[in-house]
């Protein structure tokens, strides 16, 4: 199929990259607070756990933002959605960096960063799986993979901006990056070939009609068996490597690790992840993506316990590599089951409901982490909590049936 300014088989590629890179700045941006954690607490006096619920407040907009923001995307196009997230973004963290309080701070950041990353994710998952017919697995979990470059090029920034300046002149810098970066790269975006001509032609009810299963409203879909097991499922899974993946660094500190040497954990981390997205891409592709969606699943539970055997810097690169190249894989397979069973039109609804529940169980790791550290001056039962939330993920994607029988829209090989 080719539209009438560009043909989608080469411009889907373009959507790809615009995706990763726009991914690797909102989610680095965001993920920047974990570098910022200790330095922020000893600058400002604040808790670590007033601090890490800063985080939660972001995960839990971005739980409340996912499904809205993906509903907007269906309605008028991923592209403007996109870039009202990216100035939502931008202003979230320069206004955070000025806040003068830890209540100023948990709000501006929480509300407004959380709430503009949210503005990301569902839209252009969406977006991709309309793109791709052959290799979509790998088309979304390439997108994906933006969020496993940011722990190996955010990260080090960020760890590198706090140990030259000040806290507050570190997120303000990130901020103006984040700008300059996703503001054109969200320019690139655009409609699935199959909705934007019939957007072009004004006539909604084409998608429909053309697309899977044909009369089945969104009502149907958000009551299904399939989508609600999906919403748990992705619920226990990001609650399992939520509060490992945001306490890492400041776990490493306790450990003896310099703050810089601690930071390059998270790109250990990141490459592994990278890795992971393709690797599970590929696999998802070739063996299914409900099958090797549990295998991952089972693997990221025990991933999560084994941080606690780690002491020195190459354990925990050790447990690191596993534990990102799981996560990271797994987490773009959730999107291709979504297309595999749902109508493109309310892609970015289904994607966005179903990144709220992960947004939900993230919301868990920061503050719970943070008070567990300053109940029990440790970090134990955090990693002891992740293992048996990821066990119960994998409990709960094995009840998981398909809604009916994949059909694939054309598009272009």
């Amino acid at each position: 199929m080719t539209n009438l300014q560009y043909p989608s088989s080469q411009y889907r590629w373009v959507i790809v990259a615009a995706g990763g890179l726009l991914s690797c700045v909102a989610i680095g941006g965001m993920f920047s607070l974990p570098v910022f954690l200790q330095p922020v607490s000893q600058a400002t006096g604040w808790s670590v756990a007033g601090i890490s619920t800063a985080m939660t407040i972001a995960f839990l907009a971005m739980a409340l933002g996912s499904m809205a923001w993906g509903n907007l995307s269906d309605r008028y196009g991923p592209r403007v959605v996109v870039l009202s997230g990216t100035v939502i973004l931008t202003v979230g963290l320069a206004l955070a960096s000025q806040a003068t309080s830890l209540l100023m701070f948990q709000i501006v950041f929480g509300l407004l960063v959380g709430g503009g990353t949210a503005a990301i994710f569902a839209p252009m998952m969406a977006a991709v799986t309309g793109w791709f017919d052959t290799h979509r697995s790998l088309a979304v979990s390439l997108v994906s993979a933006g969020m496993g470059v940011a722990p190996m090029t955010m990260s080090p920034l960020a760890g590198w901006l706090v140990t030259n300046y000040d806290w507050r002149t570190s997120m303000l810098i990130i901020a103006v990056l984040a700008a300059v970066l996703m503001l054109p790269a969200g320019l690139l975006v655009r409609r699935p070939p199959a909705l934007e001509q019939a957007a072009a032609a004004e006539e909604g009810t084409a998608a429909a009609e053309s697309d899977l299963t044909p009369g089945l409203t969104l009502g149907q879909v958000l009551r299904s068996p399939a989508f609600l097991i999906l919403l748990v499922t992705n619920f226990f899974c990001c609650a399992t490597h939520a509060g490992p993946i945001f306490h890492t660094v400041s776990y490493a500190v306790t450990c003896g690790i310099p703050l810089l040497l601690a930071v390059s954990i998270y790109s250990v981390e990141g490459l592994a992840g990278l890795a992971g997205r393709i690797g599970f891409g590929i696999m998802g592709d070739r063996f299914g993506a409900r099958r090797v969606l549990v295998l991952g699943l089972l693997v990221q539970a025990f991933g999560a316990l084994g941080f606690l055997l780690a002491r020195d810097l190459s354990s925990f690169y050790a447990v690191a590599a596993l534990f990102g190249f799981i996560y990271a894989g797994v987490m773009p397979l959730y999107s291709v089951i979504a297309r595999e069973n749902f109508p493109l039109h309310m892609m970015g609804t289904v994607i966005g409901g179903i990144a709220m529940a992960g947004s939900l169980g993230m919301s868990t790791g920061p503050l719970v982490g943070g008070l567990i550290f300053d109940i029990f001056d440790s970090y134990r039962w955090l990693y002891v909590g992740a293992w048996a939330m990821g066990l119960g993920a994998v409990l709960i994607a094995l009840t998981f049936r398909p809604l009916r029988r994949p059909q694939a829209v054309p598009v272009a090989a």
